[in-house]
């Protein structure tokens, strides 16, 4: 063993990146004066052995900033990463390596590579070791995974890792002091919900971002979370919980202001008309929303549908049970703009789900909408009361 420390020494010295690799790879040259190969080692030993490069690494900083560049290096570092010690490496040696090794791949564009390294972090809350973590710094680690992974559309692992940063958030000793993590943890949580297409929490968080009272978000990037919000809420799955989602975001006093932003530029005038229960139409403004939409925001599902085209077809189903006690599945197909059969399916699992309150009537073949016939009651009702007021108050000017 010490002939090998001994070489791991002069190959760092000389930033021997070869004889490094020789050293750790799957057979050791001869010159060492060891015979066996580093798998032949004993466990202990390989960990000990491992322990020894990753301290002497990390104290040389001439070797790392070119070991990095190195694919021989960097071989080196990810073996003796996975040989490490149950205890760990004096003075956390190898969280400081990972964390160098990290930026690297960031810098490189290695999302993945580098979200991986950074997950092999110690952390423990016992503060007397080297390997203690605040819950801000647990939170950052977790919050730089999910962000890496996001970056490569690992949406999964995505939501592994802001899960565990949820785990220790709410912890956070003086959230004030940590707020800039705190809005990039609940960004990156957003982000997350709306890659899995959990559209309807995806925009309470999107709406929530948007309104940080806050110097350390841009004006315009929050009106932007504002867009998203208005995004996600319009693709949310029909139901009383969009429709509050959508009223949030329809009372917002900036809703407007996104008619400036391309990407947004119709996203007002399609919300409004879904909060405002009326029928959507395939025109501009529509077409324009679908073409503004994320990869993930529009694939096609197993319906043969958009996730766009189902969200617009059970908002339209919503509006004209507004307008029908029944209908014929022919005549809602052409307000729908689909065949008569697949009018049928959307609304037989609408009502499933209890977003749309009716029952079928397959033998006459049409829709029957339950409860609005006291809301039409109710309607004619204000009419009425309306049209009596505004008698009285003419006949008040005229007897004037």
């Amino acid at each position: 063993m010490d002939r090998l420390t001994q070489a791991i020494d002069i190959s760092i010295q000389g930033s021997d990146y070869a004889s490094l690799n020789t050293i750790f790879g799957s057979s050791m040259s001869h010159s060492y004066g060891d015979e066996r190969s580093w798998q032949s080692l004993g466990q202990g030993e390989q960990r000990t052995l491992a322990s020894y490069f990753i301290k002497s690494a990390v104290s040389n900083a001439s070797f790392l900033q070119s070991a990095f560049n190195s694919p021989l290096a960097m071989q080196v570092m990810d073996v003796t990463l996975r040989h490490l010690p149950t205890t760990g490496v004096d003075n956390a040696a190898d969280n400081k390596l990972r964390q160098m090794i990290f930026e690297f791949k960031v810098e490189q564009g290695d999302y993945v590579g580098a979200a991986v390294c950074l997950d092999g972090l110690r952390m423990t809350d016992d503060e007397g070791s080297p390997y203690y973590m605040t819950s801000a710094e647990k939170c950052d680690v977790y919050v730089k995974i999910a962000e890496c992974y996001l970056e490569e559309g690992e949406t999964v692992k995505a939501d592994g890792a802001v899960t565990k940063a949820g785990q220790v958030v709410e912890s956070i000793s003086d959230p004030e002091q940590h707020m800039a993590l705190i809005l990039r943890y609940k960004s990156t949580y957003a982000q997350v919900l709306d890659s899995n297409r959990k559209f309807l929490q995806a925009a309470s968080r999107y709406h929530d971002l948007s309104q940080a009272n806050t110097e350390m978000i841009d004006a315009d990037d929050l009106l932007r979370m504002l867009g998203r919000a208005a995004t996600c809420a319009i693709l949310a799955p029909s139901g009383p919980q969009r429709q509050r989602i959508l009223g949030m975001v329809f009372k917002d006093e900036r809703l407007s202001q996104l008619d400036a932003i391309p990407k947004f530029e119709t996203h007002s005038a399609v919300l409004t008309k879904m909060y405002m229960n009326q029928v959507l139409r395939k025109d501009d403004e529509l077409r324009k929303f679908e073409e503004s939409l994320e990869p993930h925001q529009n694939i096609v599902k197993g319906d043969g549908l958009t996730i766009v085209e189902r969200a617009v077809i059970e908002h339209n189903m919503v509006a004209v049970s507004q307008l029908y006690t029944s209908i014929y599945f022919s005549e809602l197909g052409q307000l729908l703009g689909v065949a008569a059969d697949r009018a049928e399916k959307v609304a037989a699992k609408m009502i499933m789900d209890g977003s749309l309150s009716g029952s079928i009537d397959q033998v006459d073949g049409t829709l029957n909408f339950e409860g609005n016939e006291s809301a039409l009651l109710g309607w004619d009702e204000a009419i009425t009361s309306f049209c009596v007021q505004l008698s009285r108050v003419t006949d008040a000017v005229r007897s004037e």
